[in-house]
């Protein structure tokens, strides 16, 4: 199982604690880009995303796609912002 998290690259309070462990994640400059970013991290194999509220209301494709699937684990967190 390969866990990330996504946040905005203005959002410097939110997953501290998985960024200073050594998590791999994704820090986005631009939102728009947040299913592209899904897309590429499943292909890598990952299952498990922590995103914050905010970029999670850029992704078109998190609850037709990824709400009801039992392989990808979506976990949407409050933005500290």
């Amino acid at each position: 199982m390969k866990i990330s998290y996504i946040k905005s690259i203005h959002d410097n309070d939110s997953f501290k604690f998985f960024k200073n462990i050594g998590m791999n994640g994704i820090e986005l400059d631009d939102l728009e880009n947040v299913d592209k970013v899904l897309n590429q991290l499943i292909d890598q194999k990952y299952t498990t995303f922590f995103i914050t509220n905010e970029v999670a209301g850029y992704s078109q494709d998190l609850f037709k796609k990824y709400y009801n699937s039992k392989d990808i684990n979506v976990i949407i967190a409050k933005t500290k912002i």
